[in-house]
This record gives structure tokens, C-alpha cells and sequence, in this order.
């Protein structure tokens, strides 16, 4: 695959949770209903078993199935990422190909989970994921959850795998911003931010867009942040992104993927339960959260 402007992912993207049924299984039912609430909200497409979506909770075969149900979903109106990390490459590879059958637009690949690995066992475990597959690929840098991929070492990936196209940086790091801006000037390749506090510095830096998980309940936000930027509506998105930085203080007193599926619930889209027990001492935060999202959906 030979990289350019054609490859390039730009737009403003939900980031989809699991829904769960009462065994904390995947309901797919309950994610259709999810898709179409995204897309009906202006987002440019959707990532399926990111972070959002509570990955490591599930096993291949029903990430499998979450992927070729979204893509059937989707039927083309918006442009599908599936995720394929997990902690190893056997079955990271085998997510992959079941994948890649049901033809997303492009492979999401975080790095490897739970053990401490150098940034060279990073970089042969993107190698070999990316030579599996002639899919475009991007790279996912969560190091909240995963072992952390250096600006160096994206950079050196980024100009040496021919279908490694893009990045989403999760780290929340505005460090990155200026160098990977820099990159992406001088190489075909896009970068996202995941962080959605510096959804509006990435945009100002030359960034391509957004993967966020508070789309997924918020899509509406997000969405306005990105197109206002885009239309020169400076005012208007720093406003925006003050409400949003504000959602964030709230969201971040627990678990992300728990404010993301409450905030649904809120909208009218309850998703299942949640696969932890809630402690008496989250109740206070959660309330606080569904007290700002239900006055903010109202105002």
C-alpha cells in the first residue's frame, strides 16, 4: 500500500461503547440503537472495541461479532475503525483477520496490556500486526491502559509501515501536539487526538480530528467543536470546549467507560450493566454527572 493524501481520516469520530446484556455479555440490539444515535448526531463514523468499549472484557469471537454488526449497521453511511488490540499478538491476529472479513475502513492497534514492554517490542508487535493485513492501519496510543508508544518511536513506524496511515494519541499529552503536527506536514499520514481536553488545541495545531468517547453520548458537542473550527467559528468552539471541559471534570471522578454509558442512559439509551459493582463512595460523582449532562441536554 503505498501512502497519500487519499488514506488520509479527518472528521470528528464516536468512539462506541459495548452494550451489555444482564451477563454482561454483548447486546448488540442496544448497539444498533447506539450507532444510529451517533450517526443521527453528525459524526463522521464510528470506532468499535476501543478503550470506550471495555476491549479486554471481551473475547474475540464477540468483538468479532460487535464489528461485523456495526458494519452491517452502518451499511456504508459512515466510515468504520475496528479495534484489534489485546494483550497478546496470537490473538491480536486473530481479531485481525476476523476483521478484516467484514471489511472496516481501517484496523485501530493499541499496544499489548498488562506487562511492561521497551518501545522496540512495541514497534515489532505494530510490524508484524501491519504485515498481516492489507488493510490501512492506525496506531493507538493509550498508555492509561497500555504500554505507551513515544513520539519516536510512532514516528519512525509511521514513516516505515506502508499501511500504518495514522495515529489516535490518547495520551493527553499537548507535548505531542506541535511534533506529530509536524509529521503528519511532511509524511501522508493522519493524526487524531482521544483526548478530548485537547480536542481543540489538536485542531489549532494542524491535527485531522477527533476519536472520542464522549461522542459516543455526546456526539452533538463534539460534532460543534469540530465543525465551528473548521468554519472559522473561533468564538464559538472555545465556548464549546469550555462545556466540554467541564463535562470532562465530572466524567473523570470515575471510570470513563462508566460516565459514557450513564450519559447514554440520560439520552434516553440505556446500554446494560455495568461490569463492576458500584461502591457507595462513586455514588456522590455519578449523581453529580447525570445532575450536568441532564441540565446540560436540557439547556
Amino acid at each position: 500500500m503505498r501512502k497519500d493524501d487519499n488514506n488520509r481520516l479527518s472528521g470528528a469520530f464516536a468512539a462506541l461503547i459495548t452494550a451489555t446484556d444482564e451477563h454482561g455479555s454483548a447486546d448488540l440490539h442496544t448497539l444498533d440503537r447506539v450507532v444510529d444515535f451517533v450517526m443521527g448526531h453528525g459524526v463522521n463514523g464510528v470506532v468499535v472495541g476501543g478503550g470506550t468499549a471495555e476491549y479486554p472484557h471481551f473475547s474475540v469471537a464477540q468483538r468479532a461479532s460487535t464489528i461485523a454488526r456495526v458494519r452491517q449497521r452502518l451499511n456504508g453511511s459512515g466510515t468504520l475503525v475496528a479495534s484489534i488490540g489485546t494483550s497478546s499478538i496470537h490473538t491480536t491476529l486473530e481479531l485481525a483477520r476476523l476483521a478484516t472479513q467484514e471489511g472496516p475502513d481501517y484496523l485501530l492497534i493499541s499496544m499489548p496490556y498488562f506487562f511492561q514492554y521497551g518501545q522496540d517490542d512495541l514497534a515489532a508487535f505494530c510490524e508484524r500486526v501491519c504485515e498481516s493485513v492489507s488493510v490501512p492501519c492506525l496506531l493507538y496510543n493509550l498508555p492509561s491502559f497500555t504500554a505507551g508508544v513515544t513520539v519516536e518511536t510512532a514516528s519512525r513506524l509511521l514513516d516505515s509501515i506502508p499501511n500504518l496511515v495514522g495515529m489516535k494519541d490518547s495520551s493527553g499529552d499537548e507535548t505531542n501536539l506541535a511534533p506529530l503536527a509536524v509529521l503528519r506536514s511532511r509524511i501522508p499520514v493522519s493524526v487524531l487526538v482521544g483526548d478530548d481536553s485537547l480536542l481543540l488545541p489538536a485542531l489549532a495545531a494542524g491535527w485531522d480530528g477527533v476519536i472520542s468517547g464522549i461522542a459516543c453520548f455526546a456526539p452533538d458537542l463534539i460534532v460543534s467543536i469540530y465543525r465551528a473550527y473548521h468554519c472559522g467559528r473561533l468564538e464559538e468552539a472555545a465556548a464549546q470546549q469550555r462545556v466540554l471541559d467541564q463535562l470532562i471534570e465530572k466524567l473523570v471522578r470515575m471510570p470513563i467507560p462508566w460516565g459514557v454509558r450513564l450519559g447514554l442512559e440520560i439520552r434516553g439509551l440505556p446500554n446494560g450493566p455495568l461490569h463492576q459493582p458500584v461502591a457507595e463512595s462513586r455514588k456522590p460523582a455519578i449523581a453529580d454527572f447525570q445532575a450536568w449532562v441532564r441540565e446540560w441536554c436540557a439547556s
